[in-house]
């Protein structure tokens, strides 16, 4: 019907028709493409879960902080590294270095104290400018320096709480205290902490024995659940050959024994981180190079060459020399009563006169003089008259604070049946 009225039109209202009509489908379709084109620009800028008023006008502040885009770098410090090379390689500029150098805030000074293999987090915008910095201090701290204009920023050290949670491990020696430590669970550190721990009361060269029990109570630290290193020794019991031994922590950091005495003592029992003793303390020893019967009267510690020998308590080197029976020697006068003696060392680190404390190194485990084998050789006097370094009497140690004894013994108390609970539940286990 429409298409024979429009035969019946004259020409000129025919061609205009048409053009008109092409004009209208030009501006229906560029309505279409334009409304998909808006809807697409505002759906990028909606967040998922979000209702939005359908009249949403978006703002050019908005859009430009939905199209900013920033990018983050992580840096490993290097050997020999300070902030301004680090800068350096990232091509930032001396004025950056000098801006971060000069955050205002706390911990701005840990950077002075970057190791190698430490990391630093680097967030920058679109202008490559820093927006902040993240160093890891530890397993707690970060410092975080925050841009608040180019040319200032402020710095902050960020602490995270850590959990400590109480494990416990006990063992009963078989063949030796490393391979019941390891058994029962404890780390590498962990077992030489018990051995330091102990060390002032048990030689763990030569009083260990077949039947020897422990009994630990550790600390392991976590943050926000996870796992981030072992913490301190809590309490310990260590029986010896019937005897017990126990230690706790006190809030100082120190150790005591039940009692209240401090574990740590004028003299150590053993002068090396040993692997073996060769020879036990023995008066009518046959003496191998001589071939003689000749006294031994001091204890044989045998471990590789170089190893550190340290000096059993606070004293003043009285002799430091050589001859060719006792090589490379030194002795030490502790007080008026106490005197020990090093002999055969490889090398000597203190000189005649010389003030030293207890556990400083003194020597290195050597072979010099008439020996057999690299070994050290060390002797105990008391009022010039040697003694067994092992059974030898000596100073009582120091007790807790007066201060200080009502917290120790609540804490001890509560830490030592802790302790005895550990050793009954594993015990009804086997």
């Amino acid at each position: 019907m429409v298409a024979q009225t429009l035969r019946t039109l004259p020409k000129p209202h025919r061609i205009s028709i048409a053009v008109l009509t092409v004009f209208v489908l030009i501006l229906i379709t560029s309505s279409i493409f334009s409304a998909d084109a808006s809807k697409h620009t505002t759906s990028s800028l909606l967040e998922p879960g979000v209702v939005y008023p359908v009249n949403l006008q978006v703002t050019s502040q908005q859009l430009n902080s939905k199209l900013i885009q920033t990018d983050i770098t992580e840096v490993t410090v290097r050997s020999g590294d300070n902030l301004a090379k680090i800068f350096q390689r990232l091509n930032l500029s001396a004025s950056d270095t000098y801006y971060v150098s000069n955050a205002t805030g706390e911990g701005i000074q840990q950077l002075l104290k970057m190791r190698p293999g430490d990391t630093l987090q680097l967030e920058f915008d679109t202008r490559g400018k820093i927006n902040f910095i993240r160093y890891p201090i530890s397993f707690q701290e970060t410092l975080v320096i925050t841009r608040q204009t180019d040319s200032d920023y402020s710095s902050t050290i960020e602490t995270q709480e850590v959990e400590a949670r109480l494990f416990f491990a006990q063992g009963t020696i078989t063949s030796s205290f490393w391979h019941a430590g390891v058994k029962a669970g404890l780390s590498d550190n962990k077992i030489m902490e018990l051995a330091d721990i102990f060390g002032w009361d048990i030689d763990f060269a030569m009083e260990i024995r077949s039947g020897d029990t422990f009994n630990v109570a550790y600390e392991q630290l976590y943050i926000n659940g996870e796992w981030i290193d072992e913490g301190n020794i809590v309490a310990a019991e260590f029986v010896n050959q019937g005897e017990s031994f126990i230690a706790v922590r006190h809030s100082d950091g120190s150790y005591y024994s039940d009692t209240g005495r401090s574990m740590k003592k004028s003299f150590l029992r053993a002068p090396v981180n040993f692997r073996y003793v060769s020879s036990n303390f023995n008066p009518k020893r046959f003496h191998p190079v001589q071939k003689r019967i000749k006294p031994h009267r001091g204890v044989d510690y045998v471990a590789p060459v170089g190893t550190p020998i340290v000096s059993a308590g606070k004293g003043r080197v009285v002799e430091a020399g050589y001859n060719r029976f006792n090589g490379n020697y030194v002795f030490i006068q502790h007080g008026d009563r106490y005197m020990t003696k090093y002999l055969h060392l490889n090398t000597k680190k203190v000189k005649k006169g010389q003030t030293v404390n207890q556990g400083q190194t003194i020597g290195t485990l050597g072979r010099t003089g008439m020996v057999t084998g690299a070994h050290l050789h060390y002797e105990f006097l008391v009022d010039g008259v040697h003694r067994n370094p092992r059974t030898v009497k000596l100073p009582k140690a120091a007790p807790i604070d007066a201060s200080q004894k009502a917290e120790f013994f609540a804490n001890a108390k509560l830490q030592i049946e802790r302790l005895a609970n550990n050793k009954r539940i594993m015990l009804a286990s086997l």
